[in-house]
């Protein structure tokens, strides 16, 4: 009895979808290059203490976590910008801005985003161990996943 308990428990389980921040849920190259050309002597302007606070979230990324929390386990895993401390709050910061405060408790932040565990990676590039998770790469930004939309009826 208790093994066909813990089975339906096991079965019922969400599968895990991480979702990349930068340039997948918020435009970090437009700003990254519009600051750029105001200060092309800074050619870290991510490395700037408030550069992650009001990055404009990309079209229909809000909407389409919000429905796939009611399917998956959705977490944000993002790497971390080491020429910026800050960007760690930051991050956070715009996480309960946008998403609200229960998904901040869902924010990893990991420089190699293979050591995680999980069915999905939503992520516009294959580098920073993208390519050797474990899971499927689902690569925002390409043909096939174009947009939000693409992404959310690929996953639904």
């Amino acid at each position: 009895m208790r093994l066909i308990k813990e089975f339906k428990e096991f079965k019922s389980m969400k599968k895990i979808v991480y979702i990349d921040m930068d340039d997948t849920i918020c435009h970090y190259s437009i700003k990254r290059s519009k600051n750029l050309l105001s200060d092309p002597s800074n050619q870290f302007p991510q490395s700037v203490p408030g550069f992650f606070l009001d990055l404009d979230p990309i079209y229909g990324a809000i909407e389409s976590i919000e429905l796939l929390k009611e399917k998956y386990d959705v977490w944000i895993l993002t790497r971390p910008s080491v020429k910026n401390l800050h960007c760690y709050t930051e991050k956070a910061t715009w996480i309960k801005k946008h998403l609200g405060e229960d998904m901040v408790a869902k924010l990893i932040l990991s420089p190699n985003k293979s050591l995680l565990k999980g069915s999905y990676l939503v992520d516009d590039t294959t580098a920073h161990g993208n390519s050797e998770f474990e899971g499927e790469l689902i690569q925002f930004g390409t043909d096939k996943f174009n947009s939000w939309k693409d992404v959310t009826n690929y996953l639904l």
